[in-house]
């Protein structure tokens, strides 16, 4: 939560500033329904897990735990970037929050050419959304994460765009909604990693 009051604020305008809740409220929102989509589906491949386990276990030991173990550290680097960019932001310094920016930038793209390989590598050995309801999970979960991954990269690089264009860093709301946003798809793949890579 922010605990900055702006100039001339009251002591009661202070402390709702402080109280303040980062980001635009329609984030939060979006965010829920986000949570909810995907809780959904962890559950349904909780529980056809259970009623198919060989398939599944068959499935998780198909899979490359070491590229799903690079692609985790990838996003938890990328959300430390955002952070770093965040707290340059709100002291004003442009510059540094840029170079801190790129480097999320830099982190989402490295998690979706890494999954494009790693997707790449399951069709060569024969596994598509189809071969298994473990796959079909598979490609079908990861997939709208890696959407989810790409957006994300999209709004980051937007803001670098933008601050680099006009030279300051415009409204700090607005950033603090994307960073929620790339913490959401960083919870989200820490989930996913040990559901579908991990977990016997």
């Amino acid at each position: 939560m922010s605990a900055v009051a702006t100039p001339g604020s009251t002591p009661a305008e202070a402390g709702r500033e402080r109280r303040r809740m980062p980001g635009a409220e329609g984030m939060w929102v979006l965010v829920a329904g986000d949570l909810a989509i995907f809780s959904l589906l962890f559950l349904s491949f909780a529980l056809d897990r259970r009623d198919d386990p060989v398939v599944f276990e068959q499935g998780r030991q198909a899979l490359h735990l070491d590229q799903g173990g690079i692609n985790t550290i990838v996003l938890l680097l990328g959300s430390w970037f955002v952070v770093r960019a965040l707290r340059a932001i709100r002291t004003g310094d442009v510059d540094r929050a840029g170079r801190w920016l790129l480097g999320g930038v830099g982190a989402g793209v490295a998690f979706g050419v890494s999954k494009a390989i790693e997707y790449v590598r399951e069709v060569d050995a024969g596994h598509t959304s189809t071969t298994s309801d473990f796959f079909m999970y598979y490609f079908s979960i990861t997939g709208l994460h890696l959407v989810h991954v790409l957006i994300g990269t999209a709004i980051l690089a937007g803001f670098l765009w933008s601050w680099r264009r006009r030279g300051r860093a415009g409204n700090v709301v607005a950033f603090e909604s994307a960073a929620i946003y790339w913490h959401l798809v960083d919870l989200l793949w820490i989930v996913i990693f040990p559901l579908l890579y991990v977990v016997r």
